[in-house]
């Protein structure tokens, strides 16, 4: 270990390279290069293989990281990828999307001594890059199949991973979604530049070939109810994440021309999936040539900046009520934005929307820090009398998603919330007020990361497990 491990003394921090913002802008092609395998191994090699591994402590998978990270710098990547996938159903994603700053790259040891993180999300995503290369990715091959099938509501990233698990073990799946591709958030929310497209395509298609059926189009409450779905399947699991856009109540916001986030995102990713979007090519959702104002400071924010960069917006502003310190989102994602252009007025919160029948400025208001809140970060203030105007053609709001009114769009209300409107899941089966549905991802923990959908959809698979033989054995015993 000592002659291939442990070299971070003697080689730096190296991610790999980034197309330049002259490229970058001008296309929604990611915009990190892949690592060659020396390069790679090199990384690897940085790793301190320390005792307590906080890079895995601190992932929500607990990725075995510091193993395939020794494995990769021994140069055996089937084995890494082996590895990686048995505790993470999209590493590729993983790789690609997670805030590894704030994660496991974040909590490196080496990062803290001053040394530069090992650049754990790059070999991640070189790892299983290479084995789809190399066809080492196949898809669940059943010597049996149980009798018993399951329907899994969403076909987000929780939605999949608990798919994926309940099918290892030989369960029928059945994955209904509201949307016409399979990925959620995946396929429509996050930008090509961020995640381009084919990633999640040939996921889902992995799934098809496992023998899951995805039937697209489909709305709970409008095709079926869930009580219609409790009785053509053994168990349900509610995955459908949280989409209602919250809203800022300020004069003005009547106005034409101000949309939420996904709003705007869904058409962009639509229009590059090669999808005819009206609202896009009329103009109304496209930035090109219009002054843009964008609202909130989390990943969603920057995957709007950064998108009407790429739509050749004349300019792109984006208004945080904080400072930089005390974004949400990744500050990898800030930076990125920043190099692409985008103005920052940090500090700072719309008070009215300014125009006619469509907006035209948005009147801004400074703020000031003052003592923690409950979320740990310093309270924004209002500075008396410093309000000024900017221009926007178009403004678009990212301040967080809640979730639907589940009950009624399931015409199903006996089915238990919270005082947030997610759904009341008993957290150690993960079963909800009704006997055989499960949920799990974000409408049961509110919006999160895609990591931590993934982790609820594995937990889920457990338990709905342990749920379908506990019925069958009991079943069994009857007889």
């Amino acid at each position: 270990m000592s002659e291939k491990m442990l070299k971070f003394v003697k080689i730096g921090q190296q991610t790999p390279p980034k197309r330049s913002v002259e490229n970058r802008s001008e296309d929604f092609k990611e915009i990190y290069g892949e690592y060659i395998s020396e390069k790679a191994k090199e990384q690897s090699s940085r790793c301190s293989q320390c005792g307590v591994p906080f890079c895995q402590v601190h992932c929500p998978l607990q990725n075995n990281i510091p193993d395939w990270l020794k494995l990769t710098a021994e140069g055996r990547l089937k084995d890494a990828y082996e590895l990686s996938q048995s505790t993470n159903n999209m590493p590729e994603v993983c790789g690609r999307i997670c805030p590894q700053d704030r994660l496991c790259e974040g909590n490196c040891v080496i990062e803290q001594s001053g040394h530069g993180t090992v650049t754990i999300g790059s070999v991640e995503k070189y790892i299983t890059d290479t084995a789809w290369e190399k066809g080492w990715v196949k898809p669940i091959k059943l010597k049996k199949e149980k009798s018993q099938s399951v329907g899994i509501i969403g076909a987000g990233p929780a939605g999949l991973a608990c798919a994926e698990e309940l099918r290892k073990i030989g369960f029928k799946v059945t994955i209904y979604d509201r949307y016409d591709r399979p990925g959620g958030l995946l396929i429509y929310g996050i930008p090509n530049f961020k995640l381009e497209k084919f990633v999640v395509e040939r996921r889902t298609k992995l799934l098809k070939d496992s023998g899951i059926k995805f039937v697209q189009n489909f709305e709970v409450g409008r095709d079926s109810s869930l009580e219609d779905l409790r009785k053509k399947h053994n168990a349900i699991l509610i995955a459908t994440g949280v989409y209602k856009a919250r809203n800022i109540e300020i004069f003005g916001n009547q106005l034409k021309n101000i949309f939420p986030a996904m709003d705007f995102l869904t058409a962009s990713n639509k229009k590059g999936l090669g999808d005819k979007v009206q609202l896009f090519e009329n103009g109304t959702l496209n930035a090109e040539n219009k002054n843009i104002v964008v609202i909130g400071g989390g990943d969603t924010a920057m995957d709007c900046v950064r998108t009407a960069v790429r739509q050749k917006a004349k300019s792109v502003k984006c208004l945080y009520r904080r400072d930089r310190e005390n974004m949400p989102g990744s500050a990898r994602e800030v930076g990125n934005a920043i190099e692409e252009g985008v103005e920052f007025l940090w500090l700072s919160s719309p008070s009215k929307f300014l125009g006619e029948n469509q907006v035209e400025a948005v009147e801004v208001q400074k703020m000031k820090l003052g003592n923690p809140d409950a979320s740990g970060r310093r309270k924004p203030t209002l500075i008396e009398n410093s309000n000024y105007k900017i221009d926007s053609d178009m403004v678009i709001k990212a301040l967080g998603f809640d979730p639907e009114n589940i009950p009624k769009l399931f015409n199903s209300e006996n089915l238990a919330v919270s005082k947030w409107g997610t759904i009341k899941i008993d957290l150690k089966s993960m079963q909800t007020n009704i006997p055989g549905v499960f949920a799990a991802g974000d409408i049961v923990r509110g919006a999160s990361l895609v990591v931590w959908a993934i982790r609820d959809g594995r937990d889920a698979a457990v338990q709905i497990e342990k749920y379908l033989n506990s019925n069958l054995s009991k079943k069994e015993f009857a007889a």
